[in-house]
């Protein structure tokens, strides 16, 4: 085995891992080894990874990513944790300090940017030459490290239940009208100026107490029982996306580097924004299908669907965490008379084709059945 492989050859050479347990156990020992070499490095080489980091997350999640990403590593490395003292560092080679990543190939064959940089880094953690190796390696979990704990908002310490049969808690615990503090923080409050408090400071205005009970209340949109809290359904379509972003960062952190679902933020993080995409995700499709009910009955009253109805039902889907839509028809497209027990009807044979459809995991089928019902209660 050669010598760029020393830092992590106990992982390498150790039997597959037999239980969750000993997996875990195996991802945290490359973190922490990770973690003690990077503190191992220089406060001017740690500051030089971290503004390198900084670069490369934000490039990875724009919505628009580069096709090419630059990047440099570090001068000198040190190597190994030092036991006693310092350690010497050793000289990365000047012509193989600039690295490039991805190209005009790489966008034409579809490869994204995020997996041109994971397989770079990956042949720099093959090189020859340990300090580039280990440079390559100190860069991935900079790089992670900083889209964990340096891209998205700290939140409020929450806890969840998960609905019968469910796998993933999304229902806040607690009261709903759990009692205010006498000092509001920052996470429990949004910041205003008042149209007559002009050059006095912003205001504190505290949210109500059902944004309070989610990890980050400024993106709550909905309380438990469907109600608007902020002025629009497209502000709260945006904040359902920016959850949403919020989790493909941490999905991203742990694509380019595995061992950091065993972070302690990470994990803080995943559980508080999941449990709330979850739940505001599913409140979004819950009201989107009531104004798709609105206004069949509206162009029902103005003979306005009598040439045939199609639907494209809003709900939210577990497994890619998106607001999807389910698309059938009710009346097909001719000169027939709407009739409400049409949508009854129809909304009754799409119940009995997603409760087979094995493309849905359990709660996503029992969410999309409950908005078929909807119709189904709507029209009788």
């Amino acid at each position: 085995m050669t010598d760029n492989h020393r830092l992590t050859s106990h992982l390498a050479t150790s039997s597959a891992p037999d239980s969750a347990a000993d997996a875990t156990s195996h991802l945290r020992q490359e973190y922490d080894a990770w973690q003690a070499l990077f503190e191992a490095q220089t406060p001017l080489a740690q500051g030089f990874l971290e503004a390198q980091a900084r670069q490369l997350a934000e490039a990875l999640t724009q919505r628009d990513p580069p096709s090419q990403l630059r990047f440099t590593l570090l001068d000198r490395v040190v190597l190994d944790v030092p036991t006693h003292g310092a350690s010497q560092p050793a000289e990365v080679p000047n012509d193989q300090r600039e690295q490039l990543a991805g190209g005009l190939l790489d966008r034409v064959t579809g490869g994204g940017v995020d997996k041109v940089l994971r397989q770079r880094l990956a042949e720099l953690e093959q090189s020859p030459n340990r300090a580039v190796a280990v440079g390559a390696g100190l860069l991935r979990h900079a790089t992670a490290m900083h889209m964990v704990h340096g891209m998205l908002p700290a939140g409020r310490s929450v806890t969840y239940t998960a609905l019968p049969g469910e796998e993933i808690p999304s229902i806040p615990v607690g009261g709903p009208l759990e009692p205010e503090s006498a000092i509001t923080a920052t996470t429990d409050a949004i910041v205003e100026e008042g149209e007559n408090e002009s050059g006095r400071g912003e205001l504190l205005v505290p949210y109500v107490p059902a944004a309070r009970r989610f990890y980050l209340p400024q993106w709550v949109a909905f309380d438990d029982q469907d109600r608007l809290l902020v002025n629009s359904i497209g502000e709260a379509e945006a904040m359902v996306a920016s959850m949403q972003r919020f989790v493909d960062v941490l999905h991203e952190a742990v694509a380019l580097a595995v061992y950091m679902v065993v972070d302690d933020e990470y994990q803080r993080k995943r559980y508080g924004m999941l449990g709330q995409l979850v739940n505001q995700g599913r409140a979004l499709a819950r009201v989107q299908t009531g104004e798709i009910i609105r206004t069949i009955k509206a162009r029902a009253e103005a003979h306005d669907l009598n040439r045939g109805l199609s639907l494209s039902l809003p709900y939210f889907d577990d497994q890619t965490l998106r607001v999807e839509s389910h698309d059938f028809v009710v009346i097909p497209a001719g000169r027939i008379m709407f009739v409400a027990a049409l949508v009854v009807r129809a909304a009754r044979q799409e119940q009995a084709k997603v409760a087979q459809d094995t493309r849905f995991n359990a709660s996503t089928r029992r969410h999309l059945l409950s908005l078929l019902e909807m119709l189904v209660r709507a029209f009788s």
